[in-house]
């Protein structure tokens, strides 16, 4: 008996470890394929904002409103509607009759979360696509961008696209809820105004690199690790090789570079801010930050949203990409991996990674 249950606990062992291995090469495996899911065929979902917090203003006054005057408010609301549609009609008649149409000015809502490499990129492409295509004059874009920054190319890409709305002559706003840190800040800095919430995070002009070195390891276990290449600086520092002063001295002044050219930018786009003194890879909450003259304005995306809906047609814009369950998986690990190291790095410096 005894030995059965021993041999079962074998199996249910073997059986979990094979399971955890086939997860592990499952996400690898789907991480892999993302180049080409990214090629796949998406479409953009359009929501009117304006519908949205209607009904649930409605479902409110059914709780918390008098049934009669309920009532006479919907039978108020229903001849209003009636009005409005034949406005609609008869403005579209005169469109057709090739008249110029009055209709509201147009807010288009668009939301940005950021990860390490901005993989969000190609779906800001296609909504600021799509927005471009209809918006006219008096139109405007928010983005609400949330992120903590990552690799400089990324975001210098999807900074890149937030300017075609400025070069198109549409207004832009850029909001910052929670953190819009380095590369978060390197897109927002492209609006025409940023706004912020009081306790946002928003800043650190700076550039960050960290390279773990197991050299020593390795040669205390006399494993040779050899690394060709042709050009002198092809390869600076290294995590397995021997690292050299010269090395060390190049990647440094790389980082140096790539620090001017940021800051370069934020100044361009952001001529009332003092580079000098904020370029300094320090982050700053919202109050402070508009001591700095980083944001506008102390104001949340919602509030934003909300002075428009009485006037504004308001539309929360979104390009999906339907993702089969291998890229999932593959999403769920990568993203379970980057949180780590965004903690790990909380904890070491006591602030939002950059």
């Amino acid at each position: 008996m005894e030995y059965i249950y021993e041999f079962g606990l074998f199996l249910a062992q073997a059986i979990t470890l094979v399971a955890a291995v086939l997860i592990v090469f499952a996400g690898l495996f789907a991480i892999g394929q993302r180049s080409k899911a990214e090629q796949h065929e998406g479409h953009i979902e359009i929501r009117n904002l304006n519908e949205k917090y209607k009904q649930i203003g409605e479902s409110i006054d059914q709780v918390v409103t008098d049934p009669q005057q309920l009532k006479v408010a919907r039978k108020a609301r229903r001849k209003q509607e009636k009005q409005e549609a034949k406005a609609a009609r008869k403005a579209s008649k005169s469109a057709t009759e090739g008249k110029q149409a009055d209709r509201r000015k147009r807010l288009y809502v668009m939301n940005f979360e950021g990860d390490l490499r901005a993989s969000r990129t190609n779906n800001l492409r296609e909504e600021i696509t799509a927005v471009l295509n209809q918006a006219e004059e008096g139109d405007e874009v928010l983005v609400n961008v949330e992120s903590p920054g990552g690799l400089v190319h990324g975001y210098g890409l999807a900074a890149s696209q937030l300017r075609r709305i400025r070069d198109a002559g549409v207004p832009l706003t850029v909001s910052v809820d929670k953190v819009a840190a380095s590369g978060g800040y390197m897109m927002a800095c492209v609006a025409n105004q940023i706004i912020a919430a009081p306790f946002a995070v928003v800043g650190s002009i700076g550039v960050l690199a960290q390279v773990p070195n197991f050299h020593r390891l390795l040669k205390k276990h006399d494993i040779d690790f050899e690394l060709y290449t042709a050009g002198e600086f092809k390869r600076t520092v290294t995590m397995f090789g021997e690292n050299t002063d010269k090395g060390r001295q190049k990647f440094v002044e790389e980082l140096e570079e790539t620090h001017g050219l940021f800051k370069e930018f934020v100044a361009e786009n952001r001529p009332q801010v003092d580079i000098a003194g904020v370029a300094t890879g320090e982050v700053w909450y919202g109050k402070k930050a508009l001591e700095e003259k980083l944001v506008d304005t102390l104001q949340t995306s919602d509030a934003f949203i909300q002075e428009k809906l009485q006037d504004w047609d308001v539309y929360d814009v979104r390009f999906v990409l339907k993702k089969n369950w291998q890229e999932k998986l593959g999403m769920a690990t990568e993203g379970a991996i980057e949180g780590a190291l965004l903690k790990l790095w909380q904890r070491g410096q006591g602030r939002p990674p950059v």
